[in-house]
């Protein structure tokens, strides 16, 4: 494995942060990826994933204001790192690469 490999769900989540430029927090993030996807998930997936990538250094976090709404707590807004962005277009160029080489036969349904 290289250095630039992640998963799949890390993949979503990435380019989701991305698609959000500005405004990717746990509840816009879930949001888009359900609707995008029609795929359900689930909050402590999401926040233990946004974790673990931030660890890894794809993203990066800022607290937003304190709002009354919610209870005086802040919103947790996530950012792509540069190393992050040079991890989803790693990704983007391998699968890009499997893609091309696929022979169109594999793909004939008839």
């Amino acid at each position: 494995m290289g250095k630039f490999q992640i998963g799949e769900f890390e993949e979503v989540v990435l380019l989701t942060v991305g698609i959000l430029h500005g405004n990717a927090y746990g509840v816009t993030i879930r949001k888009e990826i359900e609707e995008r996807l029609g795929r359900t998930v689930s909050v402590g997936a999401l926040q233990i994933t946004l974790r673990r990538m931030e660890e890894k250094g794809y993203l990066k976090s800022n607290h937003g204001e304190k709002t009354e709404k919610r209870g005086g707590r802040p919103k947790l807004y996530f950012t792509i790192t540069p190393y992050g962005k040079k991890t989803i277009a790693h990704t983007r160029e391998t699968r890009n690469s499997l893609w091309e080489a696929l022979p169109n036969l594999v793909l004939n349904l008839d």
